[in-house]
């Protein structure tokens, strides 16, 4: 039996989308994650790499909220939401 270590990291890219799904803007995502809006934007524009904790913070804040984060399988890692 095989155990898959659960995804933590998402990239840049997959946050932006994600929020695009949510019709979230960075400031809806500061309050609902309490991530202050500048770590979103330097985050998502790959300006910085935040701490584990922080983007762990940020993913499972977007998953409450409806978003499944698909790993990379060939094609890229992507999102969408939950029906």
């Amino acid at each position: 039996m095989k155990f898959y270590k659960k995804m933590t990291k998402i990239t840049p890219a997959q946050c932006r989308a994600a929020r695009s799904l949510l019709g979230w803007r960075q400031d809806e995502l500061e309050a609902a994650s309490s991530v202050t809006k500048k770590t979103i934007a330097d985050f998502e524009r790959g300006a910085s790499k935040p701490r584990e904790a922080t983007i762990s913070t940020i993913k499972s804040t977007l998953e409450e909220a409806g978003i499944i984060f698909i790993q990379e399988n060939g094609e890229g890692p992507g999102v969408r939401l939950k029906k």
